[in-house]
């Protein structure tokens, strides 16, 4: 099939490309102030701060589907762990408490800033939302690029590829904190769902079936519908990465579906 990029042209509508182009105008100011504000150059070197801190460590990435309910994340509670977009729904349950949070999606940041504002580990977010969290503790900012064919970026100081997933984002920043092994866990990469990928609805349903926890996305709250080949794509760049340095990912999400990653039992890896 005739591809532009990553997309298949049967994708290419003209409601998709007009919303492209208005992401793009929507993005211009923010990527002004990243070039040229003392607050964006004043976060680019925290962000610098954190080149190799872990280097030749372990760390996990945790997304948020819904094989974390039969995961025991108890077992991740002295494991270094990035956890992903709404991942405290879940600390009401168990001792894991990620050393690290990342959320991109601006509909997560916008609608649920308070919760993420609460939390005290340190924060990656989407440099575009900056404006629900300034002078928030513990709070860096990344800044998204907008391009047709997906990248890996090795230096989270200059703008990167968001991609269709936080969990690309999170292996960027991985990457460059020094990890040579990230395991994940919750990444089903399998949804109930179906629609347009990355196409915004209102939740009409009272649970979500997609995420961990029913209420994720509750109902009259706006979401996306995930693209999963973009997902694939941007995985095997991470997984690329990693390998050309002697480094590697692993997939222990129990059930997922995700092609890309080798894959390991989460029952049978050791934990601290």
């Amino acid at each position: 099939m005739a591809r532009v990029g990553r997309y298949n042209l049967s994708e290419l509508s003209v409601k998709r490309l007009l919303s492209a182009l208005k992401i793009r105008v929507q993005e211009a100011p923010h990527s002004l102030a990243w070039d040229f504000s003392p607050s964006a150059r004043v976060n680019m070197e925290h962000l610098a701060g954190f080149k190799n801190i872990h280097q030749g460590d372990r760390c996990f990435v945790v997304a948020n589907g819904p094989s974390l309910r039969i995961t025991d994340l108890n077992l991740l509670a002295n494991e270094i762990a990035f956890g992903l977009n709404r991942i405290y729904l879940v600390f009401d349950e168990t001792n894991f408490r990620p050393s690290y949070y990342v959320t991109v999606n601006e509909l997560i940041l916008e609608q649920f800033s308070g919760d993420i504002k609460r939390l005290s580990m340190p924060k990656f977010l989407n440099w575009n939302r900056r404006s629900y969290y300034e002078n928030n503790e513990n709070t860096y900012f990344i800044k998204s690029k907008m391009v047709v064919n997906d990248f890996f970026q090795y230096d989270i100081t200059r703008p990167l590829v968001v991609g269709a997933t936080v969990t690309f984002v999170a292996l960027q920043i991985a990457y460059y904190m020094g990890f040579r092994e990230v395991i994940l866990a919750g990444l089903d990469h399998n949804y109930v769902e179906k629609g347009q990928p990355s196409e915004m609805e209102t939740r009409t349903t009272e649970q979500d079936q997609s995420h961990f926890h029913p209420q994720y996305f509750p109902k009259g709250s706006k979401w996306q519908f995930p693209d999963l080949l973009r997902s694939e794509i941007d995985f095997s760049l991470a997984r690329k990465a990693f390998e050309a340095d002697g480094r590697k990912i692993l997939d222990a999400t129990i059930n997922g579906k995700c092609p890309v990653f080798e894959r390991v039992e989460y029952s049978r890896l050791k934990f601290r």
